[in-house]
């Protein structure tokens, strides 16, 4: 019988994240694979200038974790992952993601990478600031580089608070963001399987500036069109992703992406969109296996 690892990450137990592994298993089932869910404590290591502790047996993995080091361990060995490693190492670091994305007509908001602070004590210099108003203006959107489900970042609406939440994250990588006002509280999600986008919904906040299902936002099903589609299949394509959720704000101008995720929910959106996200992406991995 044909093998998959499901890995998913030792400590989480976020429901709609053990579901995410659950519904893939069951998928998977349907098809004849077992898949074997296990957590990202393997054992794996280098011994001899070798990686060791993999027992192999599995045809495939679907990688439901971002640590790159068990990740780059495991394509040593010869395990295909979905995704790659190299994409869920761009994806996790979100001036990455807008660093892989530059320059190849993917539409983005302004964003300034925040330069990488080791002292407790560093301030931010008035010149610093003086360039991130003129570039960015306010509001302005400060962001860790590392999260996922809408923290790490915040909204600043002037000097003084821009230099506060610098003071609490400026150990840590970060960017800086041009806040696309008309988007406020609102984003559409979209579901990218093998460069098509299988779901879609709009998700909206009454409360807060971000419009995360985690932070009390709402799901809508969302019609998507030529163009969205266009930039997400681009988006997904250049990243290299077999799957991914791609975030987007729609500005005056269009849709601009705002970040990628190479392991994102798709509870939520099959909810809404009664569309089964897990059974789209077993089928495809099956393909591209077998």
């Amino acid at each position: 019988m044909k093998k998959a690892l499901i890995l998913i990450n030792a400590y989480s137990v976020l429901p709609s994240y053990l579901n995410q592994a659950n519904r893939l298993a069951q998928e998977f089932k349907k098809l004849g694979v077992e898949a074997e869910i296990r957590r990202n404590d393997l054992g794996l290591y280098i011994k001899d200038g070798s990686i060791a502790g993999y027992t192999g047996g599995y045809d495939f993995c679907v990688f439901l974790d971002k640590d790159k080091y068990t990740a780059a361990m495991l394509e040593a060995a010869g395990l295909r992952l979905f995704n790659r490693r190299s994409a869920v190492e761009i994806c996790d670091d979100k001036m990455l993601t807008h660093l892989a994305l530059a320059g190849k007509g993917i539409p983005m908001p302004d964003t300034v990478a925040g330069a990488l602070c080791y002292t407790q004590d560093a301030a931010l210099s008035d010149e610093t600031v003086r360039k991130l108003e003129n570039s960015l203006g306010y509001p302005m959107i400060i962001k860790q580089s590392y999260g996922s489900l809408g923290k790490g970042i915040y909204r600043v609406e002037n000097r003084k608070e821009l230099k506060n939440v610098y003071d609490g994250i400026k150990l840590a990588p970060h960017l800086f963001q041009r806040s696309i006002e008309e988007s406020y509280g609102r984003d559409v999600r979209v579901i990218v399987v093998g460069r098509k986008c299988v779901a879609a919904m709009e998700r909206r906040s009454d409360g807060d500036f971000r419009s995360n299902l985690e932070l009390g936002g709402k799901g809508f099903p969302y019609k998507t069109d030529i163009k969205l589609n266009d930039i997400c299949r681009r988006t997904a394509e250049i990243l290299n992703l077999d799957y991914c959720g791609i975030d987007l704000l729609v500005g005056r101008e269009g849709y601009l992406v705002c970040e990628v995720n190479s392991n994102a929910f798709f509870g939520g959106i099959e909810k809404v969109t009664g569309i089964d996200v897990a059974k789209i992406y077993a089928e495809y991995i099956y393909g591209e296996i077998y």
